[in-house]
């Protein structure tokens, strides 16, 4: 868990985390010149009943607000510090507004200095403070007043403020280790020996050691050399803690202050996210040419924001696109605040409903404060036949892995292999096969059916293949389509040949049949009963057109025939009748004994044929098992039957 102070400049924060941890958390010199912060700092706190807390102490200049808000990102609670001799102040006002914007709903107020001031001021300031707090999340946080100078045990008033922290603590949720680990870097030095070494919140999940972690956005690897935690040395980090990780393979220069630790590959850096952003009262209109500081934990860059319609107004909540200078790591759910350059002011806040947009000119989401099922069926619509790997959806909704299954039972999609889809366009793709296969069949109205290579051609090229394949299998399963062997076709589609082509195919069946064992080719068929034809002024053919759609149709037919079983093709150009093919076998069968090899002249002999047809017939018997060839010659392969 871990504890940010906020408060303006000089009201006792370091001070006070001192009296709390007995840590100094000013250890850069010019902080201790000048006694104000200007770095963060980190302390552990021990609060009974909790365990140890990390504790970031932050800047309250105005010129260190950027500081702050890398602070107070990732924090569990806030210990808001107001000295009681002076109240609230500007800086104690934009920290409480960074607060809201960063969604910290806990926290404890402590009245510092209280021993400058008397009871009767100190109670007129916690009135003010009650009522700078109200409509706020910490309008009900515990105001405690303490001083850190004077009492015994460290400082009056300060087992109350410890106590207080300690009752809070209790009531917010641990964070669960089983998600995707992430953590943004705040400090980054080389240790002598080691090498380089980072420091940050572990924002989600657990890191262990020798585990290998991405550096985003720069893309290079890193391998945990080791770990500590609260200056402990540890086996794994996890959510909410405070880390020091010991990186391997990489130099100082690789992970400056900004960058995030991820290790799993859903993660990527993007320059333009959908967010939904909040302004302030006082803040200025904010246009599409507006430029704007984004800040998120630790990283900021400069930003646009894009609204339907126009204008981002002061006191409103809009779904925006917003468009980065610099590449981010962001999540959904991740929030972020918006500060102007000149004058330098806070102005607002967002919360990120999608990170990873898949255009630059991606349109805002039709509503703020959409869910996580919504906005899933709303990137599912976005991606169409794309679709939307399953992988990238615990960064894109910003849920855990765990509840993905739920997120996507709530939604409008299907889940096809890896990928999520939108209702429509799987319902899409299924008449778009269907009307690929319908115009297979028209256009080859002789075949059984289309491959699946050609469905998912015809079908407009749908990808991923896991559309394809789910239109098969709900078609299959209605009796719409049938497949068989790699055929896809209607259900119950049966080859109608045409009155004509029932003719040229009995013309042809006649024709394989009386060349017995000297069969036509397929060339010599088509010169006979398709071009002759023409020349004698006949119709036999059937086929129209010109002369390659009639050796189409007397290849389609042939082919026709060899299903329905009449004829074999037993080289690519020729085929044999049915009754030929068995007397040929029946002849090698008669004359070869098992075992003994047979030379193709003896073979010729057998099977009374021409060496043009001889060999391809070998090769054909060869391929059907009847014979095996060793050398030049072939072996009969006895079978028992």
């Amino acid at each position: 868990m871990i504890l940010g102070t906020a408060g303006h400049i000089d009201h006792g924060k370091t001070a006070l985390v001192k009296a709390l941890t007995g840590v100094d958390t000013d250890r850069l010199p010019e902080e201790r010149r000048r006694g104000i912060t200007i770095e963060l700092g980190f302390a552990p706190l021990m609060l009974e009943g909790v365990g140890t807390v990390g504790v970031v102490d932050v800047p309250g200049h105005e010129a260190f607000v950027r500081t702050m808000v890398a602070g107070a990102a990732g924090i569990d609670m806030a210990l808001v510090v107001i000295a009681a001799d002076e109240g609230v102040m500007p800086q104690t006002r934009e920290h409480l507004a960074i607060l809201e914007f960063l969604g910290v709903r806990r926290g404890v107020v402590a009245l510092s200095k209280r021993d400058l001031v008397d009871a009767e001021w100190l109670e007129l300031v916690r009135e003010d403070v009650r009522g700078s707090l109200a409509g706020t999340a910490l309008a009900a946080a515990p105001i405690v007043a303490v001083s850190a100078a004077t009492g015994r045990g460290g400082g009056e008033g300060i087992d109350d403020l410890r106590d207080a922290l300690a009752k809070v603590a209790a009531t917010i949720p641990g964070r669960c280790s089983d998600d995707l680990f992430r953590l943004q870097v705040d400090r980054a030095f080389t240790v002598a020996g080691a090498g380089t070494v980072v420091t940050g919140t572990v924002w989600s999940g657990e890191v262990r050691r020798d585990a290998v972690v991405r550096v985003l956005p720069s893309d290079v690897t890193a391998r945990v050399r080791g770990l500590q935690s609260h200056g402990s040395t540890v086996e794994a980090v996890a959510a909410g803690s405070r880390a020091a990780i010991n990186l391997g393979g990489i130099e100082r220069g690789d992970t400056p202050r900004g960058v995030t630790l991820v290790a799993d590959a859903a993660w990527a850096p993007s320059t333009v996210l959908r967010a939904d952003v909040t302004l302030m009262r006082n803040a200025p209109t904010l246009s599409s040419r507006t430029r704007v500081r984004l800040h998120h934990g630790t990283s900021d860059t400069a930003a646009r924001l894009v609204a339907i319609g126009g204008s981002v107004a002061a006191e409103s909540t809009r779904p925006v696109r917003v468009i980065l200078d610099d590449p981010l790591t962001m999540r959904a759910g991740d929030r972020f605040v918006l500060r102007t350059a000149q004058p330098v002011a806070t102005i607002g806040g967002g919360v990120v409903s999608d990170p990873a947009p898949p255009s630059r000119r991606a349109r805002p989401w039709p509503a703020a404060g959409l869910s996580a099922p919504d906005r899933l069926s709303l990137i599912a619509l976005e991606a169409g036949r794309r679709g939307v790997p399953r992988g990238s959806l615990s960064v894109r909704l910003g849920v855990a892995p765990r509840e993905i299954d739920a997120v996507v039972a709530s939604a409008a999609v299907e889940v096809l292999g890896d990928r999520v889809f939108d209702r429509g366009a799987a319902a899409q793709a299924r008449d778009r096969v269907l009307e690929a296969v319908d115009a297979y069949h028209a256009e080859h109205p002789l075949e059984e059916g289309a491959s699946i290579q050609s469905v998912r051609t015809g079908a407009g090229g749908v990808s991923p293949s896991a559309l394809v394949e789910d239109a098969l299998k709900r078609l299959v399963a209605d009796q719409t389509l049938d497949v068989d062997m790699g055929l896809v076709r209607r259900h119950a589609w049966a080859p109608r040949p045409s009155p004509a082509q029932q003719q040229l195919l009995t013309a042809l069946e006649h024709a394989v049949q009386a060349g017995g064992r000297e069969p036509p080719s397929v060339s010599e068929l088509t010169r006979a009963h398709i071009n002759g034809s023409r020349r004698e002024g006949g119709g036999g053919g059937g086929g129209g057109g010109g002369e390659g759609e009639g050796e189409g149709d007397v290849a389609s037919l042939l082919r026709l025939s060899e299903r329905r079983g009449r004829i074999v093709r037993v080289e690519s150009d020729r085929y044999y009748s049915t009754q030929t093919v068995a007397e040929l076998e029946s002849a090698l069968r008669v004359a070869m004994k098992p075992g003994q090899p047979y030379a193709p002249s003896e073979l010729r002999d057998i099977l009374a044929v021409s060496r043009k047809y001889l060999i391809p017939l070998l090769e054909f018997f060869d391929r059907q098992g009847v014979t095996e060839r060793r050398g030049d010659a072939r072996v009969f392969m006895h079978d028992e039957a």
